[in-house]
């Protein structure tokens, strides 16, 4: 017997299992924090492979705009690219390893439009910044429009369970103004598809309409029903399908069904006060992946007409 207990009370046999037990332990706690967030349809490791190598993916569109009763033709571009977000703040973080507990990884896309209305040009751009793990809304949505008559802007910043709303517009009757919305957003719809299309809420609900279509429409900034479907096109394609019945919007997305779940066109209806309807279409003709903010040398130029533009 005390041959026995001397054995299991060897040392270094004991100091191995506790070592055993502490790596144990951190591997727990290691699944367990993976496994927090609610985005249960984000694979880790395939996303990270591909969205964590140190480059933004760029998409180039062909643009069909309607706008004034006409359509234009233009160039849209949706730059989509993962950063750390402030919680606090709510904007990108310089130092992110300084302020591990205020960060958060977020799916940036930054979209813009550009085309002509007769002899004057319009610019638009979108930013919308997503939580990847995290199943909470956007923290915050901004948009812009720019024109010859003037321009606009908007932000929403998700606080306290609704959105802080801000509209800046050289129209009288539009700005300046502020208000709180309790609802979601159109246009996270693009960044919930790039995550994982199973994401995306099904059925009616209240929307915040896009951004850019409420300065083109002039509408109130506020939200709308609005009814989500997804529709299966075959050739591995689906689209997700947005329908506003009360303000006549309809928004389809079209994106390949498996991951990185890429963004291939999107088509935008709207049937106005009189009954005309316009329609804005946009189709994919680029994709490539660059570290373009180190690319901002004349040498560079040149990757524009590889992209098409």
């Amino acid at each position: 017997m005390n041959t026995y207990l001397r054995r299991h009370r060897n040392p270094k046999f004991e100091i191995q299992n506790f070592k055993s037990f502490i790596l144990f332990f951190f591997f727990l706690a290691f699944l367990s924090s993976c496994n927090s967030s609610g985005r249960e349809g984000v694979e880790e490791e395939q996303f990270a492979k591909y969205w964590y190598q140190g480059k933004a993916e760029i998409n180039v569109f062909d643009l069909q705009q309607s706008r004034y009763g006409e359509v234009r033709p233009g160039k849209a571009v949706m730059i989509f690219v993962t950063e750390d977000f402030s919680k606090s703040k709510q904007v990108k973080l310089d130092n992110p390893q300084d302020r591990p507990s205020d960060a958060q990884k977020v799916m940036k896309l930054n979209m813009t439009r550009e085309f002509l209305t007769g002899v004057y040009p319009y610019h638009t751009m979108l930013s919308v910044f997503t939580p990847v793990y995290e199943e909470v809304p956007s923290p915050k949505l901004t948009a812009s429009v720019t024109e010859w008559c003037g321009q606009s802007f908007s932000q929403l910043n998700f606080k306290n369970g609704k959105y802080n709303a801000k509209l800046f517009s050289y129209f009288e009757s539009e700005g300046d103004v502020e208000s709180k919305i309790d609802a979601k957003t159109e246009e996270e719809l693009f960044n919930l598809i790039r995550l994982n299309p199973e994401l995306v809420s099904m059925g009616n609900q209240l929307l915040i309409p896009s951004l850019i279509f409420q300065r083109f429409a002039h509408i109130p900034l506020k939200a709308e029903q609005a009814t989500i479907s997804k529709n299966d096109l075959g050739s591995n394609q689906s689209e997700i399908e947005v329908v506003y019945s009360e303000i006549g919007r309809k928004l389809t997305i079209r994106y390949n069904q498996f991951f990185p779940f890429e963004i291939l066109g999107f088509t935008e209806t709207w049937t106005n006060s009189d009954g005309k309807q316009e329609v804005t279409t946009a189709t994919r003709t680029n994709m490539q992946l660059l570290e373009y903010w180190k690319q901002n040398e004349k040498v560079y130029e040149p990757l524009r007409k590889d992209l098409g533009l």
